[in-house]
């Protein structure tokens, strides 16, 4: 039996294995091709929606041809020696014919490599053409995946490009787009209950300048642990902006403490870390006493720039993730959807503090007591930490 060249075919050493919805595509366009009436079947798609230039090719010239008169018994041998005879007459040319005739050529316009012998494969993909609107639905859900996944993409690299003067805002508004895709798939694939996707958690965003957050972090839990009412004055600071656990930990202790109305000072703090399990048999305290004695520094200030770093990698995180959901074909678009919801919540958090922090009373960027750090939009520049200092 001769074989039917696969219309985006470019022999089996060249390419990978096809995904399940290029045959869907196939199974579409073939139907169309044999039955064209039946495009009022399918809704949902637009050319944009196939993963091919062929196919994006034969859809466009399907859509935009009047369909031939109705009929149900298409001779396709002779159908398709007329496509193949390129002068001279043919016999039994019939409306239907003469409209495959006009696919081609209308297609070729975009999609060169076209002949009648790929239009002939499609329309053999084709199991049944009356579940043409199975296979645009399934067509639909692949083309959805493939949106949020560039939108996903788009996140992570603007989250990523340290050349940005505005990088927080513009991160946000690509936070938006995002966003906005989501709520597109929504339209056509609305979520349900117990449907979270199962894909494992992509592993943390790397930190921007990791040592110099963690000298900033250090900076900012000693001058808060010397002045307690600077913590207090920042509310929309987290124990999840901190790039390193102990940071973390150690703040979270100090926001205890002041709930509690406790005393506050570099030796109660480390006391509170001892208590909450923070240290270990081999931490010397007079390490971390001694990061905790150098108060010389804005601490509003400081605590913006955590959260401008936080607000960057939660970003880049939520875009891994979402990301990591495009790549497991097991989720279905609804879980697409529940799951980007719930990640997009995570930054929506980090925002609101965001929100809180830069239109609360402006901090004095030309204190003396910035000790040195540069007020600027990119990533902070503070001299080193002694190495004697706990980092963890």
């Amino acid at each position: 039996m001769p074989h039917t060249p696969d219309p985006d075919e470019d022999g089996p050493a060249t390419r990978p294995p096809h995904p399940p919805v290029h045959y869907a595509e196939q199974a579409l366009l073939g139907g169309l091709l044999a039955e064209p009436q039946r495009l009022a079947d399918v809704s949902g798609i637009g050319p944009q929606a196939f993963s091919t230039a062929a196919h994006t090719a034969v859809f466009t010239a399907i859509r935009a041809l009047p369909a031939p008169p109705s009929t149900e018994t298409t001779d396709w041998a002779a159908a398709f020696a007329a496509l193949r005879a390129r002068s001279g007459p043919v016999p039994e040319r019939t409306d239907h014919t003469a409209w495959l005739d006009t696919v081609l050529a209308s297609a070729r316009e975009q999609a060169r490599g076209l002949t009648a012998a790929h239009l002939h494969a499609l329309i053999s993909a084709c199991p049944n053409p009356r579940h043409i609107a199975a296979y645009a639905r399934i067509i639909e859900g692949e083309h959805a995946r493939r949106r949020l996944h560039r939108a996903a993409q788009h996140l992570i690299q603007t989250a990523q490009d340290a050349s940005l003067p505005h990088p927080v805002p513009t991160v946000f508004a690509e936070a938006d787009t995002l966003t906005s895709t989501v709520d597109g798939i929504v339209a056509a694939f609305p979520p349900h209950s117990g449907s979270l996707p199962r894909t494992p958690a992509p592993p943390p965003a790397p930190v921007r300048d990791g040592e110099e957050a963690a000298q900033e972090e250090r900076l900012l839990l000693a001058t808060c642990a010397a002045r307690p009412a600077d913590a207090e004055q920042m509310r929309w600071l987290a124990a999840d902006d901190f790039t390193r656990p102990l940071h973390a930990g150690l703040w979270q202790c100090l926001t205890t403490l002041i709930r509690q109305g406790a005393p506050i000072d570099r030796v109660t703090l480390v006391w509170e870390a001892q208590q909450r399990g923070l240290l270990n048999r081999t931490d010397d305290p007079r390490n971390l006493l001694g990061f905790l004695a150098e108060t010389d520094v804005c601490a509003p200030y400081l605590g913006e720039r955590i959260l401008h770093r936080s607000a960057l990698t939660t970003a880049q995180q939520v875009g891994r993730r979402i990301a990591a959901f495009t790549d497991d074909a097991a989720n279905t678009p609804y879980q697409l959807v529940v799951g980007s919801r719930r990640a997009l919540a995570d930054l929506t958090a980090v925002r609101a503090r965001w929100h809180q922090a830069t239109t609360a009373k402006p901090v004095n960027r030309a204190s003396p007591r910035t000790a040195g750090v540069a007020p600027r939009a990119g990533p902070p520049r503070t001299a080193a930490a002694p190495a004697s200092r706990i980092t963890r």
